[in-house]
């Protein structure tokens, strides 16, 4: 048995864009455990609720985290739509449909960045970025904003897309699906790319099951699960399948996530296509009273919303369940017997997103 040492990893490193630290205890060098400390970036949100009546609450839930905004905001609303029986209008449900599955792309490509970033393919950082740039440059024409949109609301959305706009959505969707199978090229059959992601950070579908991971993470170990199946918003008119990879390992991961951006690009030709003409929205009066379970499919995985209301505007408690705060057993299990010079590249395989799991 060689000698073991203790290296912290974080809250300050290269490949995080958000802190979180590790102390890895290796053993020359393979890690042999990995000890996690989170809290460095806790915010308080949730004890807001008693400052800031249910309406406002949207606002608050979509500053959860600036990549899983849209849908934080939407996952509370449908919370509380539940708990008032509010019936959203079927072009609001289609719309939220539309922007979920341009988080997920604006998500996805980000990581697609940072992985590249990770193994030290620089110019491949800028071109994910630079095409994740167009999905932003669409949410700005459509919202208004870039990373927060202040779009859902309680009863459906506050803006509209127009034919002009869903033609020009569709126009670069176009362009942007031969780029992506271009990129993945590059993700999936570089010798070097290879050589950094497969047979590395190994999670099995048992494994992936008993830890309660989700998303991607778990897809990519053979869990076929996504909240979109429940069909909330509009999924349930939608016709996809979960993608998954019983491979369970780095490459894995990249291999859903490159094909969930082609699977997005799809969903939104489907919902531009299917959207009926109408109203984006119902008036709401009265404060709601009782409590419900939402859950999403955010880009990392399931996310739950719990809302607890009294009949005042001011709600008894609401809760975020984020993807990532399931996912770090599961990463901690991949991070066990693998080289100290594979533990960024597998801490960016979850797809961390810190801010989300310390509200």
């Amino acid at each position: 048995m060689g000698k073991r040492s203790v290296i912290p990893f974080g809250p300050q490193h290269p490949v995080l864009p958000e802190p979180i630290h590790l102390d890895l205890v290796i053993e020359d060098e393979k890690v042999i455990e990995a000890v996690p400390s989170i809290g460095f970036v806790h915010r308080g949100l949730e004890s807001l609720v008693q400052k800031k009546d249910f309406n406002e609450m949207t606002y608050i839930v979509e500053r959860t985290c600036g990549i899983c905004s849209f849908m934080h905001g939407m996952g509370y609303c449908e919370s509380v739509e539940h708990i008032m029986n509010v019936e959203v209008p079927e072009r609001g449900r289609f719309l939220r449909t539309i922007w979920c599955e341009m988080s997920r792309m604006h998500s996805h490509l980000l990581w697609l960045g940072l992985l590249a970033d990770g193994f030290g393919f620089e110019s491949l950082f800028y071109q994910c970025w630079r095409m994740r740039e167009k999905i932003l440059d669409l949410f700005e024409m459509t919202t208004g904003g870039r990373c927060i949109f202040s779009v859902n609301k309680i009863g459906g959305v506050l803006k509209d897309i127009d034919g002009d706009m869903m033609a020009t959505i569709l126009s670069v969707l176009d362009g942007m699906e031969k780029e992506v199978k271009d990129i993945r090229k590059v993700f999936l059959f570089d010798y070097t790319v290879e050589s950094r992601l497969k047979d590395v950070g190994v999670l099995t579908k048992q494994q992936a099951h008993d830890l309660g991971c989700a998303g991607p993470f778990a897809r990519a170990s053979g869990v076929k699960m996504d909240m979109r199946k429940r069909g909330y918003a509009a999924y349930s008119q939608i016709d996809f399948e979960p993608i998954t990879s019983d491979i369970g390992d780095s490459y894995a991961r990249c291999d859903v996530r490159i094909n969930e951006i082609l699977q997005s690009i799809d969903i939104i030709r489907q919902a531009a296509a299917k959207m009926p003409q109408g109203e984006i929205s119902v008036k709401v009066t009265g404060n709601p009273n009782g409590e419900y379970f939402m859950r999403v499919e955010q880009p990392r995985g399931e996310a739950v919303y719990y809302v607890k209301a009294n009949g005042t505007k001011f709600l008894d408690r609401m809760r975020v369940r984020t993807p990532t705060f399931a996912n770090l057993p599961g990463m901690l299990e991949t991070l066990k017997g693998a080289d100290l010079a594979d533990v960024p590249i597998l801490v960016i395989t979850i797809d961390p997103c810190i801010s989300c799991t310390e509200r």
